[in-house]
């Protein structure tokens, strides 16, 4: 992860789209509301000070009171263990636990300890649940979940409770009714500012395609809501032809096969279905509906394979936006095969969570939703400091 150089908080306040606001509207710039506080303008900030000045609420940005007892241990467990997301989650979280040792003086055995974890494999459910598992016979003081899978983890979430373990939960929540707090993307408010981005690109008509991460995640089902309701209400002449699932390649294996063997003369050979891949999937919705504008999608990964398969196809007209901003998808913004993005604060997200996770052991209470920000990323904003500040 390259290094950013540091900013005041005031330069942010012209440039970052944070969470606490109403969804966009149709005309809105990429700054549809700032909640940064400037209050103390003089502070020294480290480089990634900014990162933690768009939580909200802002007592999530800072370690203060947090007295835990010396060798405390804190585990953090994220969705996937190698990627540039998930390394600012990661680099977030362990920069609070420094903080707090440092502020209470803590070293050697009595430091608080951190353990980040994640699936090998991008959102493997199973391997997530094991994890959680064994973290559990552990006895953290608290646990940090970015929840694969919204109803996947009950039985270890009442093993916590029965324990008196805090969960709380970040990035992708859970539909278990004890979180002690949710540390996220207002992912509604992201999707609806994606919407109005997308629509204003198409002149507020056309054909568009959906590409959703998966289908059981609570944020794959609010960056779908979020989305979907804005142009329902907005834009009405933008109609979604297609949405896929990355996690039903299966069916749309099924359904592609079955198609291209009705096709075949006695003898030819049969297509099977487990030769088809994602990029397969793609390809077929771009030849399925020719008249395709324009295509969102929720997640890095997403905007990555529609990015590849669009390039190759020389489909050029069309508009993509998507979320998250790693170094290939800020190359696509670059050579302009993506419009825009919507950017994340991994970073904030690690730090807030373990803020949450011990305010919830020190039974300081939490606030049941906590907004770690995003901002509107283009090609003409993307090499401004403050933009620059932000990327991952």
């Amino acid at each position: 992860m390259k290094k950013l150089l540091s900013f005041t908080a005031i330069i942010l306040c012209f440039s970052l789209m944070l969470c606490s606001c109403a969804p966009t509207q149709s005309q809105g710039g990429d700054t549809p509301k700032n909640n940064i506080d400037n209050s103390d303008k003089n502070k020294e900030e480290n480089e990634n000070q900014s990162k933690l000045n768009v939580i909200t609420p802002s007592a999530y940005s800072n370690i203060a009171d947090l007295k835990l007892e010396p060798g405390s241990y804190i585990s953090i467990i994220g969705r996937y263990a190698d990627d540039s997301f998930w390394s600012e989650v990661e680099a977030g979280a362990k920069q609070a636990v420094a903080d707090i040792n440092k502020m209470l003086g803590y070293k050697g055995d009595d430091q608080i300890k951190l353990v980040y974890n994640a699936p090998d494999i991008r959102d493997d459910v199973n391997e997530q649940i094991n994890i959680l598992g064994e973290e559990l016979s552990r006895y953290p003081i608290a646990i940090g979940i970015a929840a694969i899978d919204t109803s996947a983890c009950a039985l270890q979430f009442d093993l916590a409770a029965e324990d008196s373990i805090p969960i709380i939960t970040f990035d992708s929540g859970s539909d278990y009714q004890n979180v002690a707090s949710h540390i996220s993307t207002n992912n509604l408010e992201a999707a609806s500012t994606a919407a109005s981005k997308l629509a204003h690109a198409l002149d507020g008509a056309g054909e568009i395609a959906i590409i959703v991460q998966d289908s059981v995640s609570m944020t794959a089902s609010e960056r779908l809501q979020g989305f979907t309701d804005t142009l329902a209400a907005q834009f009405p002449e933008i109609s979604v032809v297609a949405t896929y699932h990355m996690d039903q390649l299966s069916t749309m294996a099924e359904t592609i096969a079955n198609e291209k063997n009705l096709g075949l003369a006695e003898g030819e050979e049969q297509m099977d279905p487990a030769s088809i891949s994602q990029e397969d999937v793609i390809q077929y919705i771009l030849e399925k509906n020719p008249n395709l504008k324009g295509i969102y999608t929720t997640n890095l990964d997403t905007t990555q394979l529609v990015a590849d398969v669009v390039t190759s196809s020389e489909e050029t007209d069309l508009k993509i936006v998507g979320f998250d901003g790693g170094e290939e998808q800020l190359k696509l913004l670059e050579d302009g095969v993506v419009e825009g993005l919507v950017l994340q604060n991994p970073y904030g997200m690690g730090y807030a969570t373990v803020v949450a996770a011990a305010r919830a052991a020190l039974d300081l209470g939490n606030e049941s939703v906590v907004d770690t920000g995003y901002t509107w990323v283009t090609k003409d904003n993307m090499d401004t400091a403050s933009i620059k500040q932000m990327l991952y």
